[in-house]
Formats: structure tokens, C-alpha cells, sequence
């Protein structure tokens, strides 16, 4: 056993430790979440998260020592994002006939989305920070770093909730869809596409890129829409509150 802490302690103070640790961790979480059928508690994101962060606090390796690797797939976030536009080109026809409709529908739930948290962080009685904090968690976490910092909330705790906000959604999506009995024909895809990547961005755009194409597609636009219009209009609501 000591022999196995010790590799594990030179393979940390290597620059690609984190970057190999990621890559093998997410293959294996990956492997496991095809074999369970693509269930939704068998995320791998999510997994790959807790793995990794059980990980690093058992062996005492330090985050930044970890970053220093996984910094090379922090950097491809940027083209995935910008990837996710080609869906969307293919869809062009789509779209140019239901913009006004996923227009509002995206106003309507980013305004609930910051709104519930905003009445559900004051019933439970939260500090201003923290409440402040809550209120951009649909939106993906860099951006909601940066409302939360423009309106008085703690960014740290802002990336938090934005991805906890991401993994519920991704696990508990396909059983509330299945609840509200929306189809899974072409239009049933596309409006549960949209409302996980409007509910829950870039992870659940994920998920919903691994179940079926247009859902995909669809949550690509609503997490789009989201950064735009949260980044112009939450700032600028509590300017005027």
C-alpha cells in the first residue's frame, strides 16, 4: 500500500498528472455509464467529479497542483461550446420559423429559473450574499461567476450552485419529463432539449446531446440564449431593485 501512495505522490508533482487523471477517470465513468444503459444517476460527469475530488482530499494532492494538468481540457470548454452551433446550422429552417416562441420561452425560464431562487433563498431565511449567490445557478458557471460578482454575490459559491444546479438537472430531467408525459417524437425532443439546457446549461446540454440529436441541438440554442440574456438582464434588473 505505501508503495501504491508513493507512485501516486510522484505522478501528482508531474505537469499532466491532472490531465491524465481526468481523461482516465471520465473514460472509466463513461464505460460504466453506457453499461448501466445511459441511466441518469449513472452520469459520468458526475461521477468523474466525485471520483476525482475523493481523490485528491484521501491523497492530500492540492487543487492547483491537479489544474496545472487539467488546465488542457479547461481550454477546449471554449471550442465545445462554439462546436455546438453546427446543430443548430442544420436546424436553420427550424428555427427561423420558432424563434419568437423559444425566445419567450427562454425569457420565461431564465426569469423563473433567477426568480424562484431569489423567493426560495428568502423564505429559508439566507444570507444576502448567498441569495445573490443563487440567483444565476441555470446559467453555466463562468458566466454566472461573473453576474454574481456584478450584482453582489460570491462568485466561488455562484460556480457551486451553477454546477449543482447542471447535475440535478441531468439526473432528475428524464423522470420529470416522463411525469409530465411530454412525447419523445421530433417536437418532444426538441422542447426537452430545451428546457434542460435552459435549466440546467452546459451539463444537461450534454446529457441531452448523448440521448438524441435534437434535443441536443435545441439545448445548445437554450444554453446560448441563456448566457446572453441573463448576462444583459439579471444585472441589470437588480441595478433597478
Amino acid at each position: 500500500m505505501s508503495e501504491v501512495v508513493q507512485l501516486w505522490v510522484y505522478l501528482a508533482a508531474t505537469p499532466l498528472f491532472g490531465l491524465s487523471a481526468t481523461l482516465l477517470v471520465y473514460v472509466l465513468a463513461h464505460s460504466a455509464y453506457l453499461r448501466a444503459a445511459q441511466a441518469p444517476w449513472a452520469n459520468p460527469v458526475l461521477w468523474s467529479v466525485v471520483v476525482l475530488a475523493g481523490g485528491l482530499l484521501a491523497t492530500g494532492v492540492p487543487y492547483p497542483a491537479y489544474f496545472a494538468g487539467a488546465q488542457f481540457i479547461h481550454f477546449l470548454l471554449g471550442p465545445a461550446v462554439v462546436a455546438l452551433g453546427w446543430p443548430l446550422w442544420l436546424r436553420r429552417a427550424e428555427l427561423r420559423q420558432r424563434w419568437r416562441r423559444l425566445l419567450m420561452a427562454a425569457l420565461a425560464g431564465g426569469a423563473v429559473a433567477a426568480a424562484s431562487s431569489l423567493l426560495l433563498g428568502r423564505l429559508l431565511g439566507l444570507p444576502p450574499e448567498l441569495i445573490l449567490s443563487l440567483v444565476p445557478k441555470s446559467v453555466t458557471a463562468p458566466v454566472a461567476m461573473g453576474i454574481a460578482e456584478q450584482i453582489g454575490g460570491i462568485p466561488a459559491l455562484a460556480a457551486v450552485f451553477a454546477v449543482l444546479t447542471g447535475l440535478v438537472g441531468a439526473l432528475c430531467g428524464k423522470y420529470l419529463f416522463a411525469a409530465l408525459r411530454i412525447p419523445t417524437d421530433s417536437a418532444g425532443w426538441a422542447a426537452r432539449g430545451f428546457a434542460l439546457g435552459t435549466a440546467a446549461h452546459g451539463i444537461g446540454a450534454a446529457r441531452a446531446m448523448q440521448v438524441d440529436a435534437d434535443a441536443g441541438a435545441y439545448a445548445g440554442l437554450a444554453l446560448g440564449l441563456q448566457v446572453v440574456l441573463a448576462s444583459l438582464l439579471i444585472p441589470l434588473v437588480f441595478r433597478w431593485l
